[in-house]
This record gives structure tokens, sequence and C-alpha cells, in this order.
């Protein structure tokens, strides 16, 4: 793979300037447009390397308000900090720092409420609380796959911070998930694995793709499904 940065900038019509980052793939047939909002803000196009650069940027021109709705709809970051409370995996989780703490450490209070004791410097505070939140939701969607028949448990498990697709399936039986499913409901989040584990068995959205979901989530898929149409933007609003 050939990378190029290009040096064209998308202005948005709000007036922010978002780096353009082209790439020439071998292989490629078609261009495909990748809107990135974490870290920062980038539109990554691929491309085949006989498709010319200027062609790539007037195809990105002609998809300008899809890409500029992806852009208005990511939310402002939030930074998290001592004391504050944020929910994930339905738990309202009271954040504490202790720097003389050797180990990150998650509770539940005798009232049912969560507690996470973070350690560590103050600048590493977030990416701690992050590595947390990771853990617990890579151990939730080990349960939830442990659940179903073995035919369809991944090969391997990975989370990934990705913003156009909360889940995929690759032909080597590899499952990546968003790790930013953990701010979902529960529920929720359950859809997204029943949805890539029923790509073990349809590799495409077929009907009898449709089929195998509701089998393997039971009722309640669609509303699941309409929840994260709706507010799949406001799960990126941590970190």
């Amino acid at each position: 793979m050939l990378v190029v940065m290009s040096g064209y900038v998308f202005v948005c019509d709000s007036g922010e300037n978002v780096p353009v980052v082209i790439e020439s793939r071998r292989g490629a047939r078609n261009i495909v447009l990748r809107p990135k909002t974490c870290p920062v803000k980038e539109l990554h196009i691929s491309k085949p390397f006989f498709v010319s650069e200027s062609h790539a940027i007037k195809f990105l021109e002609s998809k300008r308000k899809w890409v500029e709705k992806i852009f208005a709809a990511v939310p402002e970051k939030c930074v998290v900090h001592d004391g504050d409370e944020i929910e994930f995996l339905d738990r309202q989780v009271l954040l504490v720092w202790n720097q003389n703490a050797k180990s990150n450490k998650l509770i539940m209070n005798d009232n049912g409420r969560w507690t996470l004791f973070v350690g560590g410097t103050p600048d590493m505070f977030e990416r701690r609380v992050r590595d947390v939140i990771k853990a617990e939701l890579l151990k939730s969607i080990k349960e939830i796959i442990k659940s179903t028949p073995r035919e369809f448990w991944p090969a391997r498990i990975a989370l990934r911070d990705t913003t156009s697709r909360w889940g995929s399936c690759s032909s080597t039986g590899t499952m990546s998930f968003s790790w930013r499913l953990a701010f979902a409901p529960v529920p929720v989040m359950r859809y997204v694995v029943m949805h890539e584990l029923a790509h073990k068995k349809h590799m495409d959205h077929s009907p009898a793709f449709w089929h195998q979901v509701s089998e393997l989530y039971g009722f309640g898929v669609e509303r699941a499904k309409r929840w994260l149409n709706q507010n799949g933007a406001s799960l990126h609003r941590y970190f």
C-alpha cells in the first residue's frame, strides 16, 4: 500500500479545516471514503492506483453532504476528571484518583453503585479509565459470545476505535468491535455482537442473515438497532 498525504484540506461548512489522506491500494477497484473523528478529524480516501488524485478529490466533493453530516453529528468531547461520574455497561461509575494506588480497581458499593479507583500520575488518569472500560467491555463481549452455540464463536476478538463501523467480521474469523459500545445500553451492545456472530454463517446482509440475527438476539432486536442508528454519535463523547 502506498500512502500519499495529498495536502488537500476539506473545508467544512462551519469553516473547520479537515486534512485529507489519500491511499493508493493494490487490487482496489473502487474509491472508498472513510471519515475519521478520533483522535482528530481526518478524511481518508482509498483509491486504485490507476485513479488520479484529482479524481479522488472530485469524488470526495460529490459526497460533501454525507461527510458534513458525519462531522456535524460528532459530539463535543467531554474530559473526565477525578470525582466525575460516567456511565458505561449500564453502570453509573464514580471516578476516584488515588496516586498511591498500584493498580486500578472497579468495585460495586453496598448501595449498588460503582466506584473506579485509578492510580498513577494525573496525566495518566484518562488513559487508565479508558483501559478499564475496554477491559470490562471485552469481558462482557466474551460472556455474550459464550452464551451462543460454539459454531458462532470467532477465532479472535479485537477492540478498535472506529467511527463508521461498530463491528466487523473478517474471513479469517476475527471479529472487531468499537470499544465505544461500552457507552451504549447493554442490549444495544449485545445486538452488535449478535450481528457480527451472524456473519459467521452469512457474509452479507441478506434476509437469511437478518433472520439469523433475530434468532441469536431474540425479542427486541429492531429496538436495539433503531437506538444505535439514532444515538450512535453520542457514544463518541468521551476520550
